[in-house]
């Protein structure tokens, strides 16, 4: 059996369509507005319980003793009130104001600790793409696909690991403490208490920690699979690259209609020229003057080979003066643009050209 040869190297997988490149910044950009972004959603959970267990041994005692008062004002203090809906509005603000104290740090450090790190991830989005109901998300022939994935399997893994590197931390901690454990029925209540508080501190801040270490691996795994997810065929590129410029037939074709507008306007405006500026044959510049309402002679047309013949034709069809002047013709042709006023280092030989032009038509004395 003989092997094919080719003359050229050719690159297979450019028509296999492998995707092999990294993503474009659009196609980054594009998944980005439908919500597809590099995030872990164990990050902020796991710094959000760490986070908290370290504010209750901050403020444990202080959250503790408004605990006891509030306990003590609803037991003593309120239950002797007389029952009425001035006192019972009272007794519900004090409560609720108490119980604000304990519960508020809580909740807005889980907030700003949230939102803190989410920002830190993807930085600042909203997309409501993934919000939106598809039918696509109801075929169960997908559905299965998804639930037995390669990403379904690497979840299910990392729940397991989660799973069994806590009950580890939680069952190391326990183990330290097993002699205060065994002798938490000779202490008092306030003692067991405390012993409880702190081991169950130690035990929330050792577990978040942990969880954090494993949630910035999760985020290393996402943005490795999210780039993977991501990545483009040679053929995605170049369709792409195709898109963002436009297909060259219809430019082609843009730009020869906006050709021939620019040319129909200009002939629309040659017969307002007061002069045709000729080398003689190759171009020609049609020249106009109102001292009225411009500061400049102002080109309103001009044309190299066929299109100054046709110049040529209209000034003659409406007698506009055409005069010889190879230089000039020539400098305007190459420095000034339809519409534009003669520059200043001209000014001299058009207002020549144009004393002479209106001499002739008796314009000039």
């Amino acid at each position: 059996m003989t092997q094919m040869r080719f003359l050229y190297p050719v690159d297979l997988q450019f028509f296999s369509g492998e995707k092999t490149e990294k993503a474009t910044p659009k196609k980054k950009e594009d998944a980005r507005k439908k919500g597809q972004v590099a995030k872990s959603q164990d990050l902020s959970p796991s710094i959000v319980l760490t986070s908290f267990f370290f504010l209750l041994m901050m403020l444990g005692p202080s959250m503790l003793s408004t605990f006891q008062n509030l306990m003590r004002e609803a037991l003593i203090t309120f239950t002797s009130w007389q029952l009425n809906e001035e006192n019972l509005k009272v007794i519900v603000m004090s409560m609720a104001f108490e119980a604000l104290k304990i519960v508020g740090p809580v909740l807005g450090l889980a907030f700003l600790v949230a939102f803190a790190v989410n920002y830190m991830q993807v930085g600042w989005m909203i997309s409501t793409e993934p919000l939106q109901m598809k039918l696509e998300k109801l075929d169960p022939i997908k559905g299965a696909k998804r639930i037995f994935s390669m990403r379904s399997l690497v979840e299910l893994l990392k729940s397991l690991l989660k799973i069994s590197a806590c009950m580890y931390v939680a069952y190391v901690i326990l183990w330290s403490a097993k002699e205060q454990v065994t002798q938490l029925s000779l202490l008092s209540l306030g003692s067991v208490l405390s012993f409880t508080g702190t081991e169950v501190t130690k035990l929330g801040i050792y577990i978040g920690l942990l969880l954090f270490i494993l949630a910035i691996m999760d985020y290393a795994y996402q943005r490795y699979e999210h780039e993977k997810n991501l990545r483009m065929s040679k053929q995605d590129i170049k369709d792409e690259h195709k898109q963002a410029e436009g297909d060259p037939l219809i430019k082609g074709k843009i730009r020869e209609r906006q050709r021939s507008m620019a040319l129909r306007r200009m002939m629309q405006e040659l017969p307002k020229a007061d002069v045709i500026i000729t080398n003689p044959t190759h171009f020609a510049v049609a020249i106009r003057y109102d001292a009225s309402a411009m500061s400049a002679p102002t080109v309103v047309a001009k044309g190299q080979d066929y299109l100054a013949l046709k110049i040529r034709e209209v000034a003659k069809k409406h007698r506009i003066v055409t005069m010889e002047n190879k230089p000039l013709a020539r400098a305007l042709y190459s420095q000034v643009e339809i519409g534009q006023q003669i520059p200043e280092e001209m000014f001299k030989a058009v207002a020549e050209v144009l004393a002479y032009v209106y001499k002739l038509q008796g314009k000039v004395k």
